[in-house]
């Protein structure tokens, strides 16, 4: 079932970055001129960060779901996991930039950190590096909740 490294690495590839394309459709279709006229909070990052930030964290959950699937204790619940995690990474710019719903993101990201946490507990059991490359993704999706927070407050 898919031993080929190359092969399973494209197709996570793929999976992984579909939510950074089709988030980024997203986001450029429909974030101006709304987003341009939240009031923000002043951690607000400039918005050049983002891309580059994201395209590193996606190559990183990449990683990490790739040495999951080739250790010898990986379990499909957690690939599954990770498959709906993929969603939900994709539904927040979707309700966010789409839908300019801050709420329902908000309520979005702190589903998204949930299956992010579990993630990381589970690829521990199998694979403390898969562990290890989700970490900065917690530590930017919480970063990104607390800025989601500030713009529902704001706004």
């Amino acid at each position: 079932m898919l031993k080929n490294k190359f092969l399973s690495f494209v197709l996570f590839f793929i999976i992984t970055f579909s939510a950074s394309f089709i988030g980024g459709l997203v986001t450029f279709t429909f974030k101006e001129p709304w987003y341009s006229e939240l009031t923000k909070s002043t951690f607000n990052p400039p918005d050049w960060i983002f891309a580059p930030v994201w395209t590193t964290l996606y190559l990183m959950m990449t990683l990490a779901i790739w040495f999951f699937w080739h250790s010898k204790n990986r379990e499909m619940n957690t690939i599954y996991i990770y498959f709906i995690h993929i969603v939900f990474n994709t539904t927040w710019s979707v309700v966010f930039f789409g839908f300019h719903n801050i709420f329902l993101a908000l309520v979005n990201l702190i589903i998204l950190i949930l299956l992010i946490v579990i993630l990381i507990l589970r690829f521990r059991r199998a694979n403390k590096v898969s562990s290890y490359l989700m970490i900065p993704y917690l530590l930017w999706s919480s970063f990104a909740l607390f800025l989601n927070y500030r713009l529902l407050v704001l706004n």
